[in-house]
């Protein structure tokens, strides 16, 4: 109950309305749609809550931007269309069901530098391939030490809409909401040269809590 009490995106209120009277209706019909319709509008709920998350204050740490299951760690250049150029770097890959939270939350602190919108495919999120075929709303973000930092938000197989709600030039901090993703996807992290992975594929992450790297951990190197 505590769950279904957490604040409510605002992109779900739409959804969940329709979810309601579509469930009256179908109570009119018999009394066993009704309930799957309660179900339903219950589930609508929870998908689009959005709890409030403690994030860590020291500098330099990165935020996973979502909740779910580190479901790829590996090296590869950032999408093309952020001009980061073509080097490899660590990225790190978080994928979300239809059960977890949804809303997405800035890595590290510093300044969108560059946002690219592609359309594409609806292949399932947790597929390697995911990343280069799908929908997808890439970012670029320049640190406050003026490396970069990708994130980009990926549609799935369920997922048919990305919503990002920040501009270009907009200072955010670690840990800011910037923006969601409707029903199953994933969110892949690109991170800033010298920094490597702190978390293990197949752990489960919490946005705007776990970290995932130490930007600082080679400063001194």
């Amino acid at each position: 109950m505590k769950t279904l009490l957490v604040p409510i995106h605002r992109a779900g209120w739409p959804f969940i309305a329709i979810f309601a009277v579509a469930t009256i209706l179908l109570n009119t019909v018999s009394e066993a749609l009704g309930l799957a319709g309660v179900v339903l509008t219950l589930w609508c709920i929870y998908f689009f809550r959005d709890p409030e998350r403690v994030t860590p204050t020291r500098g330099g740490l990165i935020i996973s931007p979502a909740d779910g299951v580190v479901q790829l760690i590996d090296q590869a250049a950032p999408p093309e269309e952020l001009e980061m150029g073509d080097a490899k770097r660590w990225r790190v890959c978080v994928f979300m069901n239809v059960f977890n939270v949804h809303v997405n939350r800035v890595p590290i602190s510093g300044t969108i530098a560059k946002m690219s919108y592609r359309p594409g495919k609806f292949l399932n999120a947790s597929l390697d391939k995911a990343s280069e075929f799908n929908e997808r709303q890439s970012l670029a973000l320049t640190m406050e030490d003026g490396r970069d930092i990708a994130f980009v938000q990926i549609a799935g197989l369920v997922a048919r809409r990305i919503l990002c709600d920040v501009h270009e030039g907009q200072a955010m901090n670690t840990g800011e909401r910037f923006g969601m993703i409707r029903f199953g996807s994933r969110v892949d992290v690109y991170l800033p040269e010298g920094a490597e992975p702190l978390v293990l594929v197949g752990q489960t992450s919490v946005g705007g809590e776990t970290v995932i790297a130490d930007s600082n951990a080679n400063s001194s190197t």
